[in-house]
């Protein structure tokens, strides 16, 4: 996940939350819905080319998506527009599953069966395929900062409910961890690359089940560790 160097300040507040970027009210007339089909076709495009390879060409993008690079860039500018606006996505994604997550649990869930389902739905939506890609390879805005700052504290709201099936020493940061942990898992089709995500999960969430277990060796992911990655080199 994506934080600022002023993350704890912004997880006090409320303030973090911003309304989705391009939200539409009411129905689109038709040129807005062309439009959309069309930003959603390079959006997929895009996952599928940059996760595979963060370095490739944004013209590479314009050809799986079956466009035209002049087309591409009257929607996006540059290839870091396109990197801002995926993991822009994932963080919304990201944060709309953990507030469900929260809901439930405010309406009284089981902890367990609510943090399972949570971290096997999050799996699938695969937002961290585009952390483990593309961390470190654009400049986020101040915008994402905040966003992410959003996702942070949504995951510590979400982790002090449920922290009570966990074993002592986990803490949030494991958690975001463990998603990327699984979404290095791939195999050759979409289906069989689901089934082993599921699984390694499995064994995951097992590891982090209160039990009598023994202390976790060394100490936990730091904010600043999580932070640092999405800083570009210099």
């Amino acid at each position: 996940m994506l934080h600022s160097k002023g993350w704890y300040d912004s997880f006090m507040t409320e303030a973090t939350r911003r309304r989705t970027p391009g939200e539409q009210r009411g129905p689109l007339s038709g040129r807005q819905a062309e439009a959309a089909r069309n930003d959603r076709r390079i959006l997929d495009s895009a996952r599928a080319v940059f996760v595979a390879d963060p370095g490739a060409p944004i013209t590479a993008v314009a050809k799986h998506a079956g466009v035209g690079i002049s087309a591409l860039y009257t929607r996006f500018a540059s290839k870091d527009e396109l990197l801002r606006r995926l993991c822009t996505d994932g963080m919304l994604t990201f944060n709309a599953r953990t507030e469900q997550a929260i809901e439930q649990v405010r309406s009284g869930a089981d902890h367990w069966q609510a943090l399972r389902s949570y971290m096997r739905d999050l799996a699938d939506a695969d937002t961290s395929s585009l952390t483990l890609a593309l961390a470190g390879k654009f400049a986020p805005t101040p915008d994402m900062f905040e966003l992410g700052a959003r996702s942070g504290m949504l995951l510590q709201e979400l982790f002090s409910q449920v922290s009570d099936v966990l074993r002592p020493g986990v803490v949030s940061h494991d958690l975001s961890r463990t998603f990327e942990l699984v979404a290095a898992v791939a195999a050759v089709t979409p289906e069989r690359t689901r089934e082993l995500r599921h699984r390694y999960l499995a064994v995951i969430l097992d590891g982090l089940r209160a039990r009598d277990g023994g202390d976790l060796p060394g100490p936990p992911p730091s904010f600043q560790e999580v932070s640092d990655r999405w800083q570009p080199p210099a």
